[in-house]
């Protein structure tokens, strides 16, 4: 498997996905030719996880998290050919990745808009507090790494994370509701 989660606090929760498992993970900057070269040599037997923060543009990549700004775009439509080829074994767990996945044809398991820092859900207008938005998502995480270890068809996680939504706080109901089979 292999696993682009560039190296973020806000994220981190996400590394529950992978940890202990075998795979190659990319946490640092590459550049276009280095992540296409990256892309092309993986067998399209194996999973994709791309992890972090982004936009319908694609995976963001920022030297500096405790700034807000993104610098560049890690994956993104130069991408697409070799995302392309992997059917439908990806995975994409960033803020508009279904929206990136439609415009490029992907498929696979993707989340719309993801709450993960209260300047989002301030954005958004989901009530939550910065105690909540830690708990619920590393619970987030670690229900999706269960599913994922169970070996559930990503074609039905959506609706099954839906169902694992026990609080069901405007911020769980935001989140849990955005995740994409495509």
């Amino acid at each position: 498997m292999l696993v682009i989660h560039p190296s973020d606090t806000t994220t981190a929760m996400l590394s529950i996905l992978y940890k202990g498992m075998e795979a190659e993970v990319i946490t640092d900057y590459r550049s276009t030719k280095e992540m296409g070269h990256l892309l092309h040599h993986i067998s399209t037997q194996e999973r994709i996880m791309l992890l972090g923060h982004g936009s319908d543009r694609g995976l963001f990549y920022r030297p500096d998290d405790t700034k807000d700004e993104f610098t560049k775009i890690i994956v993104g439509h130069s991408h697409a050919y070799h995302l392309r080829k992997h059917g439908g074994n990806l995975v994409a767990v960033w803020c508009h990745a279904d929206l990136f996945a439609r415009a490029e044809g992907l498929h696979g398991l993707f989340t719309g808009m993801i709450i993960s820092e209260m300047s989002e859900a301030e954005l958004y207008e989901v009530p939550t507090t910065q105690a909540e938005l830690d708990c619920e998502n590393e619970k987030l995480a670690q229900r999706l790494r269960t599913l994922l270890d169970a070996h559930v068809p990503l074609s039905e996680i959506p609706a099954r994370m839906l169902a694992l939504d026990d609080a069901h706080t405007p911020l769980t109901t935001f989140n849990y509701q955005n995740f994409h089979y495509l």
